[in-house]
C-alpha cells in the first residue's frame, strides 16, 4: 500500500493505489473532526467511505462552480450522523474549507452534528434515520414525473431533466419502517433513477444488529420490486461495478455493502463502540500508521485534491452544454412558459373557484374543488391522498389527472396507500428536489403518524401542502379513535409550520392559495367532515383577512362587550352565538392561522382583540390549552379537554356542549361569576 512518503511520484501511482490513499485520506479527516469535537461518529463514516469517495470522485453528476444546478445528481445522507464523511467529501469539491471542518460540531458552524440543507452539497437535512430514504424516494419521484411533462410538451426536450437520486442508508436507517414503506412505493412506481447504497456493516450504538434484527435485506428488497446486488463493500472495485450496473437497471437499485464497521481502523475494527464516539487518541494514531498517513491533523495533500478533482472540466462543460441547449428550449414559447412557472416557481395570481353564498358544504369537499382549480393552472401540482381519497376528496383530482404508474409516468395522483409517514417524507423529498409543489392528505388524527416529517418540513423550510380532513369530533360515529382532540395545538406548537383551520369553503381556497404561494414554509389544512355554511363576504375581504391569520365576521355598532374568537366550524357557530346574545354587544372573529396573525402588528393584534374592556371566549373543537394567550386570564375558553364518543355528529355536539344554546349559557354564567 502506497503512504505519504512517496507522494513526489504520485502520478506513477496506480489509480487503485491512488483511489485507496484517497480513502484514507477521507478517513483520516473523519477521524480529526470527530475527535476535536469529541462527539461524532466514526465507525459508519469508515465503513461508507468507500462509496462516497467512488460515487463523487467518478460517476455522480453534478456542477462545481453551481451546487443549485437543476440536472445535477442528487445524493442524500439518510444515515445522517456520518456527516463527517460527507463534509470531507465537500472538502476535496472545494464547497467548505478546512476551518470549517475543524468546527465540526461547534456553534455557527457549517458542520453541525447532522448536515442540514442550508450547506452547498447538502440536499436534505437528515439525522432522524430513515427519513433520508423517503426524501430519496420523493426526488427521484420528482425527476421521473418532470423529465416526462418536459418531453410531452417538446419533442426535443428528451433528457433535458435526465438524473439521479443516489441515498447512503445504514442499518438503523433499515430498522426505522419510514424506509421500508417508502421503498414498497419506489418499488411499486418502478423509480429506475433511484440508487441506494446500503453500508451494512452489522453494528450501531447499543451493540451488533443481531440482537435485535435477523431480517434478510435481499429478500425483503427484491419483494419490493428493488434490484439488489450484494458486494463486499470493502472493495471499491466492487463498489464501483455496482453503481455502474444498478444505473442500466429499469428498477430501482439496492447495493447491500457488506462491509465492518471502521474498516480500516487499527484495532477497533469491527466494533461497535466506534459507532458513536471519538477512536482514543493512540487509534487514531495507529490508524493513521496503518492508512499510509502522517499522524498530522486534518492532512489533505494537493495530489488528492487534484485527483479528487480530475473529473471537474468535464463535468463543467457538461453543464455549459445543457444550459445552452436549456436557452434553445426556450425559444419555444410553451417550453418557456412552463419552465418559468415550474421549475422557476414564477406563480400566476390563481383563479379560486365559485362558492354560493350561504350554501352549505364541508370544507374538505371545498378543498377537492379548490385542488382541482388550482391543478388546471399548476401542472406541477401533484400529490394523493393515504387510501382516502373519498374522505378527502382528492379522487376528483385522481380521475381527472391519472395515477403516476410505470405506465403513466405524466400521472399526477400518488396512491400512497396507508402510509402517512412515507407519504409526508415524500413530499419533502419531491419538494427539495424542486419543480414541483406536493400535496398529501388523510385524517388530521393520523397528523401524528406523520409528524416526524411535518417537524422535518419546518426545519427545512420547504413548501408542501398537508390535507387533514375530519378535523374534531364532529367525525362522529368513528368514535374517540378517529375523534382529533389534542392535534390542532400540537401541529401549531411547531415551529415555522403555518396551520390553517379555515371557516368555509371560501376561506379553504385562499388558505390553500396561500400555503401554494408560501414557498418556504409548510402548511396544513384542517377541514371539516360536517358542512358549514358559505361566509356572504367577498373573496377580496376574505383573503385580506386570512392573509392577516385573523379578522372580524361580523362585528357590533359600538364597542364590544364580548369578543368571540373561533376557528374553522366553530365560526359559523360563533356567528349563531351572537344572534342568541340578545342585548350584548358582540364582535366575532374568525382565527384560520395562528401563525400569520403572531406575524402581524401589536396594533393590528390589538385592533381586533383589545387587551382590556370586554370578555374574550375562545370557540374550538379541540382542547383549550393555548387559548388563554388570546381571552386573557378573565377570559372563557370553550373546547373539549377529553375523548370523544361514538355517536352521530349532532347528537355529540349537544354532549359536549357545541350547541348555540348551550354556548349562550356558558357565556352567562361566566359573566356571573366574573361580576
Amino acid at each position: 500500500m502506497r503512504t505519504y512518503k512517496e507522494l513526489e511520484i504520485f502520478d506513477d501511482w496506480s489509480n487503485e493505489d491512488k483511489d485507496q490513499f484517497a480513502v484514507n485520506i477521507i478517513k483520516g479527516l473523519v477521524m480529526d473532526g470527530v475527535h476535536k469535537a469529541n462527539s461524532g461518529h466514526t465507525g459508519g463514516a469508515f465503513s461508507s467511505a468507500n462509496f462516497a469517495h467512488i460515487l463523487f470522485s467518478e460517476i455522480l453528476n453534478f456542477n462545481p462552480s453551481d451546487h443549485q444546478y437543476f440536472n445535477r445528481d442528487r445524493f442524500v445522507l439518510s444515515a445522517g450522523h456520518e456527516s463527517m464523511l460527507l463534509y470531507s467529501i465537500l472538502h476535496l469539491i472545494g464547497w467548505l474549507n478546512r476551518k470549517e471542518l475543524k468546527q465540526f460540531r461547534q456553534l455557527d458552524s457549517k458542520t453541525p452534528g447532522h448536515p442540514e440543507r442550508e450547506l452547498p452539497g447538502v440536499e436534505a437535512t437528515t439525522g432522524p434515520l430513515g427519513q433520508g430514504v423517503g426524501m430519496a424516494v420523493g426526488m427521484a419521484l420528482a425527476e421521473t414525473y418532470l423529465a416526462q411533462y418536459f418531453d410531452n410538451i417538446s419533442k426535443n426536450a428528451d433528457g433535458i431533466i435526465d438524473h439521479y437520486t443516489y441515498v447512503l442508508a445504514g442499518d438503523g436507517d433499515l430498522q426505522e419502517p419510514i424506509s421500508l414503506g417508502a421503498a414498497a412505493l419506489a418499488g411499486h412506481w418502478k423509480l429506475t433513477k433511484l440508487i441506494m447504497y446500503y453500508d451494512a456493516n452489522s453494528a450501531q450504538i447499543s451493540g451488533h444488529t443481531s440482537r435485535s434484527d435477523s431480517t434478510n435485506v435481499a429478500m425483503l428488497f427484491e419483494g419490493f420490486n428493488w434490484h439488489v446486488q450484494e458486494i463486499n463493500g470493502g472493495d471499491l472495485n466492487e463498489v464501483r461495478d455496482a453503481i455502474q450496473t444498478a444505473k442500466v437497471i429499469e428498477r430501482p437499485s439496492i447495493i447491500i455493502g457488506n462491509n465492518a464497521i471502521a474498516e480500516g481502523c487499527a484495532t477497533m475494527e469491527g466494533d461497535h463502540n466506534t459507532h458513536g464516539v471519538p477512536l482514543p487518541p493512540e487509534e487514531i494514531a495507529a490508524t493513521k500508521e496503518k492508512l499510509g498517513l502522517p499522524n498530522k491533523p486534518f492532512y489533505v495533500p494537493e495530489q488528492i485534491i487534484r485527483y479528487f478533482r480530475k473529473r471537474f472540466d468535464i463535468l463543467q462543460k457538461e453543464c455549459t452544454d445543457w444550459n445552452s441547449r436549456l436557452r434553445q428550449l426556450s425559444r419555444g414559447k410553451r417550453f418557456k412558459a412552463d419552465w418559468d412557472l415550474i421549475v422557476e416557481n414564477n406563480l400566476p395570481d390563481l383563479d379560486l373557484p365559485e362558492f354560493k353564498d350561504g350554501e352549505q358544504l364541508a370544507t374538505r369537499k371545498a378543498f377537492g374543488q379548490t385542488l382541482e382549480k388550482f391543478a388546471e393552472q399548476l401542472p406541477h401540482l401533484i400529490g394523493g391522498s393515504a387510501d382516502l381519497e373519498p374522505s378527502n376528496y382528492t379522487g376528483g383530482f385522481a380521475r381527472k389527472y391519472n395515477d403516476f404508474t410505470v405506465d403513466d409516468r405524466a400521472g399526477r395522483n400518488l396512491a400512497f396507500g396507508v402510509r402517512e409517514f412515507p407519504m409526508a417524507a415524500i413530499m419533502n423529498g419531491a419538494a427539495l428536489h424542486g419543480g414541483t409543489i406536493p400535496f398529501g392528505g388523510t385524517f388530521l388524527v393520523f397528523s401524528d403518524y406523520s409528524r416526524p416529517a411535518l417537524r422535518m418540513a419546518a426545519i427545512q423550510g420547504i413548501r408542501v401542502i398537508h390535507e387533514f380532513s375530519h378535523d374534531s369530533f364532529y367525525v362522529g360515529e368513528d368514535g374517540p379513535t378517529h375523534q382529533p382532540v389534542e392535534h390542532i395545538m400540537t401541529l401549531r406548537n411547531i415551529p415555522d409550520f403555518n396551520v390553517f383551520r379555515p371557516a368555509d369553503p371560501k376561506e379553504t381556497a385562499v388558505c390553500f392559495k396561500i400555503a401554494i404561494k408560501s414557498e418556504t414554509t409548510p402548511s396544513a389544512l384542517l377541514l371539516t367532515r360536517q358542512s358549514v355554511p358559505v361566509l356572504e363576504h367577498s373573496y377580496k375581504q376574505i383573503e385580506a383577512g386570512v392573509r392577516r391569520g385573523a379578522y372580524i365576521v361580523k362585528d357590533c355598532d359600538v364597542i364590544p362587550e364580548i369578543i368571540l374568537i373561533a376557528s374553522g366550524s366553530e365560526v359559523s357557530l360563533a356567528l349563531e352565538v351572537a344572534e342568541k346574545l340578545v342585548g350584548k354587544a358582540s364582535r366575532i372573529i374568525s382565527m384560520p392561522s395562528w401563525e400569520l396573525f403572531e406575524q402581524q402588528s401589536k396594533e393590528y393584534q390589538k385592533s381586533i382583540i383589545p387587551e382590556r374592556g370586554c370578555l374574550k371566549v375562545s370557540l374550538e373543537a379541540g382542547i383549550t390549552t393555548g387559548w388563554e394567550k388570546y381571552v386573557g386570564s378573565s377570559g372563557l375558553m370553550i373546547g373539549i379537554n377529553h375523548y370523544g364518543k361514538s355517536a352521530p355528529y349532532k347528537d355529540l355536539a349537544v354532549q359536549f356542549g357545541f350547541t348555540a344554546d348551550q354556548v349562550v349559557k356558558k357565556i352567562k354564567k361566566h359573566l356571573e361569576n366574573l361580576l
